[in-house]
């Protein structure tokens, strides 16, 4: 039986994202699999690092969860390895690192690493909807556009709606600009400095969390094809919720 989130995509098959968790706790593999499914997930689980890494280049993911120690290979290691495969099918996969406890420099290197997130367990059910919206950027819940948040920055409903028609203006350009400029990374991080910005003021709270991703990204020369189309998308979303 599909759950209700997957029955509200046009095809539940292949619409629904691909959910890689590799946990060599069976508690957190768990609750972690069953987590996801109830969210609309299709799953794999995994209890072995060395396993894991094969799983993610034999097959596409659209989201990695991956504890930070596990017999074989541990998060840092297995995500390090797809990334410098360019034949791994899930190289451009939002990767999110999963443990009981870090240090700050574990959090710095796995972020440098190019992990999205690090989720620490226990969480919650809310935590995994969060944490998938990640892999989703046209499809959050949440919503393309929170007036509240844009209410609580502009200060009333015409500000508001000025500051949305000119960021309407700046998704348009980016779009048709998008290919070019990403390869330049100094002229890039500038436009996706003033974007994080605009989106702030606007709430436009779903492209801004790719907009944080791409800045991750970016420093580390890590910006693939597939992440620059899951951006396009909740771009072009955003733009559609604009227009709306």
């Amino acid at each position: 039986m599909t759950s209700p989130l997957c029955d509200r995509f046009h095809s539940a098959e292949s619409a629904c994202p691909r959910v890689l968790v590799a946990d060599d706790d069976p508690a957190s593999c768990r609750f972690l699999g069953d987590g996801m499914r109830s969210l609309g997930a299709q799953v794999e689980i995994c209890t072995e690092g060395s396993a894991a890494l094969q799983f993610a280049r034999e097959q596409a993911f659209d989201l990695l969860l991956l504890d930070c120690r596990m017999p074989g290979a541990g998060a840092l290691q297995i995500l390090t390895a797809l990334r410098n495969d360019g034949q791994a099918r899930s190289a451009d996969g939002i990767a999110v690192a999963t443990s009981a406890e870090l240090e700050p420099a574990e959090r710095s290197a796995l972020l440098a690493a190019g992990f999205s997130e690090l989720l620490l367990k226990p969480c919650s059910l809310a935590d995994l909807q969060r944490t998938l919206a990640l892999a989703q950027p046209d499809r959050s819940d949440a919503g393309m556009l929170d007036d509240h948040a844009a209410l609580a920055t502009s200060g009333d409903p015409v500000t508001m709606r000025a500051l949305r028609l000119l960021l309407r203006e700046e998704l348009i350009l980016l779009d048709r600009e998008l290919e070019a400029v990403s390869r330049e990374p100094d002229r890039f991080g500038e436009r996706l400095h003033r974007l994080r910005s605009s989106c702030g003021f606007c709430g436009a709270t779903t492209l801004s969390v790719q907009v944080v991703l791409l800045q991750k990204r970016l420093p580390h020369r890590a910006v693939t094809t597939g992440v620059l189309a899951r951006f396009r998308k909740a771009l072009r979303a955003t733009l559609q919720a604009l227009d709306g």
